[in-house]
C-alpha cells in the first residue's frame, strides 16, 4: 500500500509533481505553506483535503507517512529531522539545507533512522541519458580514466515578480545553490569522484527589476563560474547563467583518452576512434504546462522517473519487510547532500577570497561557544 503523502511547499515545482504523484497512485493527504492564504489557494486548486501553516500540523498526522520538502531551504533540516524522529519517510528538494551543519543533522538523522528512506531532489540522477552516460564511463567507452569534465548550463532568471527566498542568497537562492548543486552531484554520481579543491567566480549582475527595486535588492548570484580538482585528477569547468532568454540550454561534456560523451538536454551522444554515434535519444514527452516553463524540462522528466522509483520502493515483497529501498538506491542521500554543501560552501570561499579553496566535509557540528568549552576544559584539567 502506498504512503499518505504531506508536501511542504507551494511553488510551481509543487503544482507540477503533485498531479504526477496521483497519476502513479499516491494519495496527498496535507500541505504547508509559508501562509495559511498560500496553503489554502493551492489545497483548493489542487484538490488537497487538509492545508495548514503550522509544521507540526502535518508531521503528527496519522495518514502521512511519507513527507515531500519543497520549501526555502532554510526549513529543510528542521523539518527533515523532525520528521524522521518520528518514523516519517522523507524526499527533501536540494539543497539539505543552508550549511554543512544544518546538512550534518540531516545525515544524523537519518543514520539514526536507517530503515527509512532519506534521499535528496538531485533528480537528474533518475535521467537516462546520464545513467547510461554512467554505465559506459564504467564500461571503458572512453578507453580510460576521465580526464576533463566541461559543464554549461544557460537558463533564464530564477527570480519572480515579487520578493522572496529566491531573491536572497542567504535563504538559498541563486544559480549556485538551486542548479550548481544539481551539476555537482551529477558529477559525482557519474564519475564516482568527489571534488577535493575548487576555484569559482559567482556574482549577482541583476540586484534589480521592474518588481524589486528601492530598499530591498536581489543578492542570490545569477552566474557562476567554477572549476573543480576531483580526487583521481579529474579537471572540471562548469558555467551556469541566468541571463538566457527562452529555453534552457545544458550541456555536460565528459572527455577521457580515446573518446568523449556528451548529453544535450536529454540525449546522449558519443565518441571514440572517430566515430561518433547516438547513444541514447530522449524521445518521452511530458505533459505541456505554462508552469512547467518556470521549471526546466530535464529535472521534470528526472523527477518523474524518480517517483516512479519511489512508486516501486513501497510495492509489497515476499520478505518480512514489507517494502525495500532498492528502487531509490540511485537517489541523492542526505550524505551526498553534505558533500554537495561542503562544496558549495568552499565556492562561495574561493570567490570571495579569489583563491583556490580546499573542499572539507564536516563531521562534526562546530562549538557553538568555543571561548566557553575552553574554560570548561581548562577548569577540569586544573581540578
Amino acid at each position: 500500500m502506498l504512503p499518505g503523502i504531506g508536501v511542504f511547499g507551494t511553488g510551481s515545482v509543487v503544482r507540477i509533481f503533485i498531479p504526477f504523484l496521483r497519476e502513479k497512485g499516491f494519495k496527498i493527504e496535507a500541505i504547508w505553506g509559508r501562509t495559511i492564504a498560500e496553503a489554502s489557494e493551492v489545497a483548493s486548486d489542487l484538490e488537497i483535503p487538509f492545508y495548514t501553516s503550522r509544521i507540526d500540523d502535518v508531521l503528527l498526522r496519522r495518514d502521512v507517512d511519507l513527507i515531500f520538502i519543497m520549501c526555502s531551504p532554510n526549513l529543510h533540516a528542521q523539518i527533515a529531522v523532525k520528521a524522521l524522529g518520528i518514523g516519517k519517510h522523507v524526499v527533501c528538494d536540494k539543497p539539505a539545507g543552508l550549511s554543512q551543519s544544518e546538512a550534518l543533522k540531516m545525515v544524523k538523522a537519518a543514520q539514526y533512522y536507517p530503515s527509512l528512506i532519506s534521499i535528496v531532489n538531485h533528480s537528474l540522477r533518475f535521467l537516462p541519458a546520464f545513467i547510461k552516460m554512467k554505465r559506459e564511463i564504467e564500461e571503458g567507452y572512453l578507453g580510460g580514466p576521465v580526464s576533463i569534465i566541461d559543464v554549461r548550463v544557460q537558463m533564464g532568471s530564477l527570480v519572480r515578480d515579487g520578493y522572496d527566498w529566491l531573491c536572497d542568497e542567504i535563504m538559498g537562492g541563486g544559480i549556485l545553490a538551486l542548479v550548481g548543486s544539481h551539476v555537482i552531484d551529477l558529477i559525482s554520481y557519474v564519475t564516482n569522484q568527489r571534488a577535493v579543491r575548487v576555484h569559482a567566480v559567482v556574482r549577482t549582475f541583476t540586484q534589480t527589476t521592474k518588481h524589486i527595486n528601492g530598499i530591498r535588492q536581489i543578492t542570490s548570484p545569477d552566474f557562476c563560474c567554477f572549476q573543480m580538482e576531483l580526487n583521481e585528477g579529474t579537471l572540471v569547468t562548469a558555467t551556469l547563467s541566468n541571463h538566457l532568454q527562452g529555453q534552457l540550454s545544458q550541456e555536460v561534456l565528459i572527455c577521457g583518452p580515446n573518446g568523449h560523451l556528451v548529453v544535450k538536454s536529454g540525449d546522449l551522444h558519443g565518441c571514440r576512434g572517430q566515430q561518433e554515434e547516438a547513444l541514447h535519444l530522449d524521445v518521452e514527452n511530458v505533459q505541456e504546462s505554462s508552469i512547467a516553463d518556470f521549471i526546466p524540462r530535464p529535472y521534470i522528466k528526472g523527477l518523474h522517473k524518480m517517483i516512479d522509483a519511489l512508486r516501486e520502493a513501497f510495492q509489497p515483497v515476499e520478505d518480512k519487510r514489507g517494502w525495500i529501498k532498492e528502487p531509490v538506491s540511485r537517489a541523492a542521500t542526505f550524505e551526498d547532500g553534505l558533500y554537495v554543501q561542503a562544496v558549495i560552501d568552499a565556492l562561495k570561499r574561493s570567490s570571495k577570497h579569489r583563491e583556490w579553496v580546499k573542499v572539507t566535509i564536516m563531521t562534526e557540528e562546530p562549538d557553538p561557544n568555543p571561548l566557553l568549552s575552553a574554560a570548561v576544559r581548562a577548569t577540569a584539567i586544573s581540578i
